[in-house]
């Protein structure tokens, strides 16, 4: 769709994406006087195809909203805040950041975000920050959620960054395992997925939830297993697969390594017992196992409410052997690996001794990246060796991480704590300077989560509007600041006479050839590659799209990679003007662009193992398997509710929205409540409740819920903001959360296993 102008009413129409979860589907848009006028799905868009939920039809409020950033910011002695210029700003930063790394090294530095749903392109120059503080803390909300899954693909399929995907709109037989499509997407165009899965006689949908959720009511089978059992029933149901025969054994020999050790533990799983403990019918759970194992395509779902509860790794290990001993990967509607265009993850393995650790935690990362829940210990336990400075950039730890007391203690005892973002958020409150961004809309950005497979996709969004006030993109927040610390100088000259004198021609390579040249007659910039080329290319794109020229090598490098890929997808011409060419349709595909068509027999050369077979056993999940057999069941006398904290509901979303009004509907984030406890509690819909937990307490309100276990109940996320500085409005969740409350080998919060307590406010 290209651009169309309304010269009589001022109305223009676009195209754009989403950016509230990692879907980001494309979005047609009408714009007039720099607002939303209305917003729809984008037809043209490769892959949502015209598929818009509720929520992206209010992203007003995330553009025009009375907590936009206006002005660089620094924090005054009585914690007022005043205007300064950029020069001012970034010269202070850069002398407190030179100070703090040279006196006390780059353990001292950590960098915090960098990303946010669809707002990637500002973290390849955010990072850039950490190699001039000679820091590796990297900490980021992946670290939070999916660093467990990371670590058993590790494993698996020889690197972390082996990432997988599923086939949910194919497959006949799909488990869903602690994840609710309806509201947390996540599938393609999940609604209407949903809707023909439920209508086709031939398909077989199983949703284990504790609650009864949006998507449990579309199911065949729902089993309502009690919090924190998931690790027991899919042990139990592997067994039951293994025990009975119905593992491929076929494929097993062909792409396996490890499979009689799996097969022996599993052989001696107490079948019985552990269904017993998911408090779940038997004959249910014997009729998922024969089902799951005798389909033709059968596929798992998995979401946060795997990942955010107890055994997080194991449970990330244990859905993966489900499709693995079944067969039920490498084919259409099954599971599979994918492609990255942009590489989002690194392989970080804490077995070679090159990744180092953490000052106080001795933790590793795993991807690149460090668990959010140990950065306030690093920052106030850690003696000498501890983070003194902090940059957060496109993120809110104050309201997304684990225990916001301890977040607040820490932050404030920091020496220089720097905000780029483009709200006045709970934590920009506490920054010693706070630098304001562009928009999402207001910037060349582009959509980082593109796993799909067999066919990938691109998304680079163009600006739709002009810049809110005296704002800056991150790429040259990023590089003013590298400049100003005198990492990397100024000017670039032989670079920019090089790329002026570029031409359809020439296609850049000879700038690329310049370029490689210059980087290695000077390895020290290596690091700083994407402001060097935002710099000097960056100066001859179109339509002031500098920041995106890092993209250039990136597609060089994915069309030498997946030549035959590119081919399929429609590219032509040879390895390297392949990459060239995809570069020019990124660069002009306004509703993005396939980049990529693979055979489903080319995920087995996406397994970074030389032999390209899996590895099916893991000795850290043996053990972890054994200990789970031992494990005693909890004490809930003191605490007798579970807590879901951070439900996916129709009217919360990440923490870009900020005014409340957005919301049609749940305006106070209740908390949800089985009619049988809330009756034992004596309140009714609309009373009030105090829920504590050991670490803290929230007044919420009560909405009854007959789709809850008993003894379970649900807050969502998302609220909590203090909206133009007033009050919080709903729940703010990370007050209940503690940061100790994790798994202890990844450092993952079990926040949704959230033990509390409820009393009534009369």
């Amino acid at each position: 769709m290209t651009k169309i102008q309304d010269t009589q009413s001022n109305v223009r129409s676009d195209v754009t994406a989403c950016i509230l979860c990692s879907r980001n589907c494309g979005l047609a848009v009408e714009i007039q006087d720099n607002h939303f006028k209305k917003i729809k799905g984008d037809d043209q868009h490769p892959f949502s195809q015209g598929y818009i939920c509720q929520k992206a039809a209010r992203l007003e409020y995330y553009q025009n909203h009375d907590d936009r950033l206006t002005h660089p910011l620094k924090r005054q002695a009585n914690g007022s805040y005043t205007e300064i210029s950029w020069d001012q700003a970034l010269k202070e930063i850069a002398a407190k950041l030179i100070h703090i790394r040279d006196t006390y090294g780059g353990t001292a530095f950590a960098s915090v975000g960098g990303g946010g749903q669809g707002n990637h392109l500002g973290g390849a120059y955010s990072q850039q920050l950490l190699a001039a503080m000679k820091s590796f803390y990297s900490y980021n909300s992946l670290a939070q959620e999916k660093t467990g899954d990371f670590w058993v693909n590790g494993r698996l399929f020889g690197r972390q960054d082996c990432h997988t995907t599923e086939d949910v709109e194919y497959a006949d037989y799909i488990l869903f395992i602690g994840t609710n499509p309806f509201q947390a997407h996540g599938i393609p165009n999940a609604r209407d997925t949903l809707k023909h899965i439920k209508k086709d006689p031939n398909r077989t949908m199983v949703v284990f939830d504790p609650r009864v959720s949006e998507t449990a009511k579309q199911a065949d089978i729902h089993l309502q297993l009690k919090p924190g059992t998931d690790a027991f029933l899919m042990s139990a149901i592997i067994s039951i697969i293994i025990r009975e025969n119905l593992h491929d054994q076929q494929f097993i020999d062909q792409h396996t390594y490890g499979f009689e050790q799996v097969k022996q533990v599993f052989l001696a799983v107490p079948v019985e017992d552990y269904i017993s403990r998911s408090d779940v019918d038997s004959e249910l759970v014997y009729q998922v196992a024969r089902g799951f194992a005798n389909a033709q395509r059968g596929c798992v779902r998995i979401d946060l409410g795997l990942q955010h509860t107890l055994h997080t790794t194991l449970n990330g290990y244990l859905e993966k052997l489900l499709y693995l001993v079944t067969g039920n990967f490498g084919r259409q509607g099954v599971n599979n690996l994918h492609t990255f265009f942009v590489p989002l993850l690194s392989d970080t393995d804490e077995r070679k001794p090159k990744y180092r650790r953490t000052m106080y935690h001795n933790m590793f990362p795993i991807s690149g990246i460090f668990p959010p829940n140990i950065l306030p210990d690093e920052i106030l336990k850690a003696g000498e060796k501890r983070i003194r400075a902090v940059f957060v950039s496109s993120s809110n730890p104050l309201m997304t991480y684990a225990d916001t007391p301890a977040y607040t203690k820490s932050f404030e005892s920091l020496e220089l704590l720097v905000v780029v973002d483009v709200a006045m958020t709970e934590t920009a409150r506490l920054a010693h300077y706070i630098l304001p961004a562009h928009s999402q809309f207001e910037k060349w950005e582009f959509t980082g989560f593109n796993l799909e497979f067999p066919k990938n996709g691109f998304h680079l969004r163009h600006p739709l509007f002009k810049p809110n006030g005296n704002t800056l993109t991150e790429a040259e927040i990023y590089t003013r600041l590298l400049e100003e610390m005198r990492v990397i100088p100024k000017k670039f000259l032989l670079l920019e006479k090089v790329a002026l004198l570029e031409s359809p021609k020439t296609r850049r390579l000879g700038y690329m050839a310049a370029f490689s040249g210059f980087l290695a007659k000077n390895k020290k910039l290596i690091p700083y590659a994407a402001s060097i080329i935002y710099r000097t290319l960056g100066k001859t794109l179109p339509d002031n799209a500098a920041a995106a020229a890092f993209l250039f090598p990136l597609a060089l490098k994915f069309a030498a990679k997946h030549t035959k890929a590119l081919r399929r997808a429609g590219f032509v011409g040879n390895k390297i003007t392949l990459g060239c060419d995809l570069f020019e349709h990124i660069l002009s595909s306004r509703s993005g662009t396939v980049v990529s068509k693979h055979l489903y027999s080319d995920v087995w050369s996406l397994i970074a193992y030389k032999d390209q077979k899996i590895r099916l056993a893991i000795p850290e999940m043996f053990v972890a398997l054994a200990d789970l057999r031992n494990e005693q069941k909890i004490d809930q006398s003191e605490y007798p509710f579970i807590l879901f904290a951070g439900e996916r509901r129709s009217y919360n979303a990440n923490q870009i929205y900020r005014d409340p009004a957005w919301r049609k509907i749940d305006p106070h984030g209740s908390l949800h409540i089985h009619p049988e406890d809330a009756q034992h509690l004596k309140v009714i819909n609309g009373d009030k409740l105090r829920c504590i937990s050991k670490n803290g307490e929230l007044e919420v309100v009560v909405e009854l819920d007959s789709g809850m276990r008993k003894g379970v109940i649900s807050l969502p996320h998302g609220y909590g903001m203090q909206f133009k500085g007033g009050e919080s409005i709903g729940p703010r969740l990370n007050l209940l959360t503690s940061s100790d409350h994790c798994e202890p080998f990844t450092k993952t919060p079990y926040l949704k296993h959230v033990p509390v307590r409820l009393e009534k406010i009369i």
